[in-house]
């Protein structure tokens, strides 16, 4: 334990100094295996990053990065509030329920919680002001609802949590369909329920439209939603890899666009550049966790902790209440792929050792990876909005907060019945 706490303090004082995430990992990794074993670290730190960076895993992952930019630099979020708001406007709530549908169809296509959350609410926010809802509601819905984001497949927090697991990327992203939906679910029945209890809050209906006229006005969505749809069915179905599924999004993504008008060389570059600042960011992060999972190894700490929490005879609900607040002090501090390649080597084999699939923790971390994305004081997703709005912070957290329980009540029900996860995955794909 001397051992895993002089690391643990290392680690902290170089986050604490401003060190980038994967430098401090490295450092942190070649102390480990310089000071704990009598291997070199030299050789072990160019085996790690070569091994990961050589996994066929990892390669669908730069592609579903420019598939979300170039699809992020379309006319989508305007198409998508026009075409939504037609058919919501007759729930409870009205155009609230927009918001929350947009952030679920924006965030498969982007995979970002920060991207969906400022691209949505680019649009929504003066829409909605403009007709008279509720402010507050109307950025609660938008801080919680973008964290779809990262658990809506296909997500780039699932592929570096699969690959930093070494668990399947199609597993993952059949396991986050169901939570999301249950989410998605959990946020439009919160706007309805306070859109009932509040009626004279509510604004008169907006739209009298004919139902072809509905239609016509959510056709420009097609495409876009066909693409997702084609996609992922071609990974569930085993059509195709994720490496050549991710391929075939962006020739669709680039066809979209192209059809779209928005094919310009300008947008071609931001969509390439954005890209690769994004995967080359990523890949470092997780090289370096790569060779401190090695260093980790060496020290024996993994062992050392999973027999510790065999020896408390934890139950598996205590478990993970310890785990759930760790999650959310860490991230108060951390960005989602940090949480994540910081974690995963350390917390996983821990959660096996007390009978949790792998599978079903990957929803775990995702869902605590949102939690922290509207945590006050400095959740990111808060940044964003008091940006967007010009509001205070406390103002957009207080506005947040029902959403952050409905999120925890939602890490509750993944607890209780983990087959919310894990029966999708079980039913399509068995034990492939």
């Amino acid at each position: 334990m001397k051992t895993s706490a002089l690391l643990i303090v290392l680690l902290i004082l170089l986050l604490a100094g401003g060190v980038w995430i994967s430098f401090a990992l490295g450092v942190v990794a070649w102390a480990g295996v310089a000071f704990f074993s009598n291997t070199r670290p030299d050789i072990n730190l160019v085996t790690s990053y070569w091994n990961t960076y050589s996994s066929l895993s990892l390669a669908s992952l730069p592609m579903f990065i420019w598939m979300g930019e170039i699809l992020f630099r379309t006319r989508l979020a305007e198409q998508m509030f026009a075409g939504l708001a037609p058919w919501l406007d007759r729930l409870p709530g009205r155009l609230l329920h927009v918001n929350v549908l947009s952030c679920g169809i924006f965030g498969a296509v982007s995979g970002s919680s920060s991207a969906t959350c400022a691209t949505i609410s680019k649009i929504a926010l003066p829409e909605l002001a403009k007709r008279g809802y509720d402010q507050r509601l109307s950025i609660g819905s938008l801080c919680g609802a973008a964290t779809l984001g990262i658990l809506i497949p296909p997500s780039i927090a699932m592929i570096i949590y699969a690959v930093a697991a070494d668990v399947s990327i199609v597993r993952m992203f059949l396991a986050g369909i169901i939570p999301g939906i249950l989410i998605l679910f959990l946020f439009s029945g919160y706007i309805a329920l306070w859109a009932w209890r509040h009626p004279e809050l509510m604004p008169p209906r907006s739209f009298e439209t004919t139902f072809w006229e509905r239609v016509k006005a959510s056709s420009r969505l097609l495409p876009v939603l066909l693409l997702i749809a084609a996609v992922f069915l071609s990974m569930m179905l085993g059509v195709a890899t994720a490496n050549e599924a991710s391929a075939f999004g962006v020739l669709g993504a680039l066809v979209i666009a192209a059809l779209g008008g928005n094919l310009t060389w300008v947008n071609l570059r931001d969509s390439l550049t954005g890209s690769l600042r994004m995967s080359a960011m990523i890949m470092f992060i997780l090289g370096a966790a790569s060779f401190l999972t090695v260093a980790m190894g060496f020290t024996g700490i993994p062992r050392a902790l999973s027999e510790w929490v065999v020896s408390l005879q934890l139950s598996p609900y205590a478990l993970m209440a310890v785990l759930t607040v760790v999650y959310l002090v860490l991230g108060i501090a951390l960005d989602g792929v940090s949480m994540i390649v910081l974690t995963t080597a350390v917390v996983l084999p821990m959660v096996q050792a007390a009978g949790f699939d792998p599978i079903w923790f990957g929803i775990y971390i995702i869902i605590m990876i949102e939690l922290a994305e509207i945590s006050p004081p400095v959740g990111f997703n808060l940044f964003v909005l008091q940006n967007m709005t010009g509001k205070s912070m406390m103002t957009i957290a207080h506005a947040a907060m029902p959403f952050f329980f409905i999120l925890c009540l939602a890490t509750v029900l993944l607890i209780v019945f983990p087959s919310i996860a894990t029966w999708l995955p079980g039913a399509m794909m068995g034990t492939r």
